[in-house]
């Protein structure tokens, strides 16, 4: 990654969060923006943010990755998404997060393969 690039990821476990946050930090091309859920990530995005990628989680309360997608979607039909999850795969097929084309990262993993699975989805 040489470009500069901007990251919304939304996750409403606060330590996830900040280990998530903490890894792509250590890159300096990424410019990394957090939102503990749907209404917050909502927000900034409204309130002009311009992310190259939206990292979510799948499952949160209040509104799923999925369903926020949708409404990002609306404004931002072009908008990369990378969602993430620890839950299993008959879980995640539920919510729709295997459909043609979407890029899924399970959790845990390592800042390496974070940042690889970022570079695949932004290329």
């Amino acid at each position: 990654m040489n470009e500069q690039i901007c990251i919304l990821y939304i996750d409403d476990e606060p330590d996830i969060r900040l280990i998530v946050e903490m890894s792509l930090r250590m890159r300096p091309e990424i410019d990394v923006r957090t939102a503990d859920g749907g209404e917050e990530g909502l927000r900034l995005l409204a309130g002009g943010l311009s992310p190259d990628l939206v990292m979510i989680d799948v499952m949160m309360p209040g509104m799923s990755g999925p369903t926020l997608v949708a409404r990002i979607e609306v404004s931002r039909p072009d908008i990369r998404v990378l969602y993430i999850s620890g839950y299993a795969d008959d879980t995640m097929a539920q919510h729709g997060v295997f459909e043609d084309g979407m890029r899924f990262l399970r959790k845990p993993f390592t800042p390496d393969e974070l940042a690889r699975t970022v570079r695949q989805v932004l290329d």
